[in-house]
């Protein structure tokens, strides 16, 4: 009897130390909401290589909701209109967007990536998404806070 009780209250926690240990998606934390560009890194290939801050009253807002994101750029040095809206999806570590309509110069770009895939790395008031290379090398990172 005292080994079946001993084997028992191994048994419980071998399961209580695996639930402790387990690496469980995050549910609490949601990229649902609204997001301002803080600034952008480049990359060597694995490490920061350079930071671009937003100079001169450059901003990028992006807002994502049920399943849309709609994005737009102002900046005072670029007289083109910037602005985008489509589909997004996450899984714990991506993003892809596939814009159904955007600015005129955001279209040419369009006609040629038809869904933008990035890395993902969310906290719940930041996240960068992440470019990544053919060989899955960071190249560049835009990264956001949330403003709501």
């Amino acid at each position: 009897m005292k080994k079946l009780l001993g084997l028992v209250f191994l048994m419980l926690l071998l399961v209580s130390a695996t639930d402790f240990t387990s690496q469980k998606p995050r549910t609490d934390i949601s990229l649902e909401g609204t997001w301002e560009l803080v600034n952008r890194f480049n990359y060597d290939g694995q490490n920061v290589s350079d930071t671009i801050f937003n100079d001169n009253g450059y901003r990028q807002v992006k807002i994502f909701s049920k399943g849309k994101v709609m994005w737009t750029r102002y900046s005072p040095d670029d007289p083109a209109e910037w602005f985008g809206y489509g589909r997004y999806t996450t899984t714990e570590n991506s993003l892809e967007e596939q814009l159904e309509y955007a600015s005129e110069a955001m279209m040419k770009i369009v006609d040629t990536v038809q869904i933008f895939r990035f890395e993902l790395q969310l906290e719940k008031n930041n996240y960068s998404q992440i470019t990544l290379d053919d060989e899955g090398n960071p190249t560049f990172s835009e990264n956001y806070i949330r403003i709501d």
